[in-house]
C-alpha cells in the first residue's frame, strides 16, 4: 500500500508504504535528494513495515519555508516527531542517509523513548570542518544550486556508477532543490557535532558505510560504531555517499536484517521477518517457487526454515548478509551440497552482494580448509552459474 500525504503547511511532505498495522519505520533522506533516494529499498522494507519517507524542506514536496534560516538538525528532528504524531506513530524504527542520519542520531539521543532501532547510512556525528559548509552555503546563496549540482557526482557516486540512469536521475533532482533552503541546511550541518554524546544512545544501531565515500569517509562510520553501544558496522566496497542508490541490494539486506532482529519477538513476527529476509537473500522468484511447491507434508519444514533459519539466524545483527553468504558457501562446499551451493551462488551474484571475484576468493579459502576435491566441484558449479547469469544478461 502506498499513501502520499495530504498537503499541509505544518508537516514534512511524506509518503507511506506498507501495511498500516505493521511496525513503523521512518526513513530520512540526504541533503540534495528527495524521498525517492529510498526507492530501491521500499519493496522489501514495506513487506514487513509501515514505511514513512519524508522530504527535507525545499526538497521534493516540502516547502522551503518549513525550515528557518537559522534552523538546525534539532529542528528537523522536531519536525519528524510532529510527522510521527500526525500519523499516530508513538514508537518507530528510523534509518537516515547522511543528514537524514544526523536527524536520527539526534532523535535517539533526545527522544530515546520514541526510537526502537536506528540505522545510520553514510552519516557522521560531525560532517567535516564547519567552514567548508558555510562556504558552500554562501556559494549557493550567491550563485544558486548550479555549481553544487555540477560537482555532486564526485561526492555522491563512484566514477564507474556516476553515468548510470539511477545516478543521473538523482543528480537531475538536485537541480530542483530550493537554493535558500539548501544553504540553510548547509549551515545546520556546519553546526552539527554530536561526537561527545554518542555513548548515550541506547537504541540498537546499524552503521552502513561506503568504502569509497568522500563525503562521510569510513573513518566517520567507525567512530559511530566504536562509540555507540550495541552497534553493527557494515562497510560496502564499491559504494560512495549515496549507497542506497549505488549498492541497493546490500543496503537493503543490512537494513532488513537489523530491523527484523529488533521486531522478531514471537513466532509470528519471526516468520514475517524471516520471509522478508529470505526473499532478499534468495530472490522473489525462488521463494515463490518454494512456496508453490509446498505440500501439507513439507509445510512444517518450510515454516521451520522461514521462522528459524531466516527469522532468527539470518536476522541476527552480529554479521551482515554478505558475510553470512560467504560462510554459507563455505559450509555447502565442505558438505558437498552442490544443488544448494549453486542456488546460493546464483542468489549472491544476482543480488550484487558478491562478485565473481569474491566467490573466487571464498572457494580458494575453502580449497585450503575443506579440501581440493570439494573446491574443484565448487569451482565447476560456480563457473556454470556465472556463465548462466552472463548469458541471461546478454539475452536481455
Amino acid at each position: 500500500m502506498t499513501t502520499p500525504n495530504t498537503p499541509t503547511a505544518r508537516l514534512l511532505h511524506h509518503q507511506v508504504d506498507g501495511p498500516l498495522a505493521a511496525p513503523p519505520l521512518i526513513l530520512g533522506p540526504s541533503l540534495g535528494t528527495t524521498l525517492s533516494v529510498w526507492d530501491a529499498q521500499i519493496p522489501a522494507l514495506a513487506r514487513g513495515h509501515r514505511v514513512v519517507r519524508w522530504d527535507l524542506p525545499g526538497h521534493g514536496g516540502t516547502p522551503a519555508a518549513l525550515f528557518p534560516a537559522d534552523g538546525d538538525v534539532a529542528e528537523l528532528g522536531r519536525q519528524v516527531l510532529r510527522l510521527a504524531d500526525a500519523l499516530g506513530i508513538e514508537r518507530f524504527a528510523y534509518a537516515g542517509i547522511s543528514l537524514g542520519g544526523a536527524v536520527g542520531t539526534w532523535l535517539a539521543l533526545h527522544h530515546p523513548d520514541r526510537i526502537t532501532s536506528l540505522a545510520l547510512v553514510c552519516s557522521s556525528a560531525r560532517f567535516g570542518e564547519p567552514a567548508a559548509w558555510r562556504a558552500r552555503a554562501a556559494l549557493v546563496r550567491t550563485q544558486g544550486i548550479g555549481p553544487v549540482a555540477d560537482t555532486a557526482a564526485a561526492r555522491w557516486f563512484t566514477a564507474d556508477f556516476a553515468d548510470s540512469p539511477a545516478a543521473r536521475a538523482a543528480l537531475a533532482g538536485l537541480r530542483h532543490v530550493d537554493p535558500l533552503a539548501y544553504a540553510a541546511l548547509c549551515d545546520a550541518l556546519a553546526a552539527h557535532d554530536l561526537r561527545g554524546a554518542l555513548a548515550h544512545i541506547t537504541a540498537p544501531t546499524l552503521v552502513v558505510a561506503g568504502r569509497d565515500d568522500p563525503a562521510t569517509p569510513v573513518a566517520h562510520a567507525r567512530e559511530l560504531a566504536d562509540t555507540i553501544p550495541a552497534t553493527t558496522l557494515v562497510e560496502l566496497p564499491g559504494a560512495s555517499h549515496l549507497a542506497p542508490i549505488e549498492r541497493p541490494a546490500p543496503v537493503t539486506s543490512a537494513l532488513l536484517s537489523h530491523f527484523a532482529a529488533a521486531t522478531a519477538t514471537d513466532d509470528a513476527s519471526r516468520r514475517g521477518a524471516g520471509l522478508a529476509v529470505r526473499r532478499t537473500v534468495l530472490g522473489d522468484a525462488h521463494v515463490d517457487r518454494a512456496i508453490a511447491r509446498t505440500t501439507p507434508f513439507t509445510a512444517v519444514f518450510q515454516d521451520f526454515i522461514t521462522r528459524y533459519a531466516w527469522g532468527e539466524v539470518w536476522t541476527r545483527p552480529g554479521l551482515d548478509h554478505r558475510t553470512r553468504r560467504c560462510l554459507t558457501l563455505t559450509a555447502l562446499v565442505a558438505r558437498g551440497h552442490h544443488e544448494e551451493l549453486a542456488m546460493h551462488l546464483r542468489a549472491a551474484l544476482v543480488s550484487g552482494d558478491l562478485t565473481p571475484e569474491d566467490v573466487q576468493e571464498v572457494l580458494l579459502q575453502a580449497a585450503v580448509y575443506c579440501g581440493v576435491p570439494a573446491a574443484n566441484a565448487a569451482f565447476a558449479a560456480a563457473d556454470r552459474v556465472i556463465a548462466e547469469i552472463s548469458q541471461t544478461a546478454e539475452e536481455k
